[in-house]
């Protein structure tokens, strides 16, 4: 006697549970659908019906964000990408809006630091936690997508408009700032202009001496990657911005030596390049990382390859055998 075949399970159109897991979060129930959309959406992406499942897990972190369920909607974002990654579906404008749909919807709420009595500095805890995992699930989500964007049809480095959407919020939401994280993500984008923006607001509020090394970090990073373009546009972009705002723009040694670093780098001359490094050391030393960008630098736009110290060591080594 045969066995009888199970029954394949037939999936509704996705609306049908898009409509119904909207009403469970309408009710209050926001963990309960939360499971759902997750063990829902994965049947359809183990039927490979990838587009369904990306309109149930993208209304699913819409509709939690808006909600301020900020865990819940960030967690629905990441398994939107990687529904992305699984349906290989390709980067493009369409799919980069529905990408920014869900980034709009996470809050942008200023986290005041300002201390007062015992009541205050409890408000003050929960407000900075509370910023802390607004930025992790965003960061989480976008530093997703900028890899699916990567492995998809955008730029080897990722998408240059999710670049700017990460430093954006970065800046703005980070309860404890990181200039360099921010500056990683900008020289990555299109956008030097609103980098140049935010390092002015920047130079507003950080402390003394933090001005300066914002400014040449972020002009060594781009030079990095080999955009002299950006780092030219980005300078003029700053003293503009400084001088429209009838503000001082900080003049150190460190933002003479990148002055003379750019016009060096407008032609092939590499000795120079070394006298600079040499004249400016101590204050291209205020930070380590300096002098890393600028062998990226040297070997970028004068093919001179970053010696290994440990080669030096052997060779000498094998000289003497």
């Amino acid at each position: 006697m045969s066995r009888e075949r199970p029954k394949r399970t037939v999936l509704p159109p996705a609306q049908e549970n898009i409509d119904k897991l909207e009403k469970v979060v309408n009710e209050g129930n926001c963990y309960g659908a939360q499971q759902m959309y997750k063990s829902i959406s994965a049947r359809y992406v183990s039927a490979q019906r990838y587009s369904e499942a990306l309109d149930i897990l993208h209304a699913g972190a819409c509709l939690q964000l808006k909600k301020n369920q900020i865990t819940c909607g960030a967690e629905l974002a990441v398994l939107f990408v990687e529904a992305l990654v699984k349906g290989k579906i390709p980067y493009d404008d369409e799919t980069l809006d529905r990408v920014r749909k869900i980034y709009e919807l996470f809050p942008q709420i200023p986290v005041q630091h300002n201390l007062g009595d015992d009541d205050d500095l409890h408000e003050l805890t929960e407000a900075l936690g509370a910023a802390k995992m607004r930025v992790e699930g965003c960061s989480s989500f976008l530093k997703a997508a900028i890899k699916w964007s990567a492995e998809f049809g955008a730029p080897r480095t990722g998408s240059p408009e999710l670049h700017v959407m990460i430093a954006e919020y970065l800046y703005s939401e980070s309860p404890e700032l990181d200039m360099t994280r921010v500056s990683y993500h900008f020289v990555r984008g299109n956008s030097p202009e609103k980098f140049a923006s935010t390092l002015v607001n920047f130079m507003g509020k950080c402390y003394p001496g933090e001005d300066d090394l914002a400014i040449a970090r972020a002009i060594l990073m781009y030079l990095s990657l080999g955009n002299l373009r950006d780092a030219n546009y980005l300078m003029d972009e700053v003293k503009k911005q400084v001088e429209s705002k009838q503000l001082d723009f900080c003049q150190s040694d460190l933002i003479q030596f990148v002055f003379y670093l750019l016009q060096t780098l407008e032609r092939d001359a590499f000795p120079l390049f070394n006298m600079l490094r040499a004249n400016f050391k101590p204050s291209i030393d205020r930070e380590p990382a300096f002098n890393e960008l600028l062998d990226d630098i040297a070997e970028k736009f004068f093919g001179i390859r970053r010696r290994n110290p440990l080669q030096g060591m052997f060779g000498d080594i094998f000289k003497m055998m």
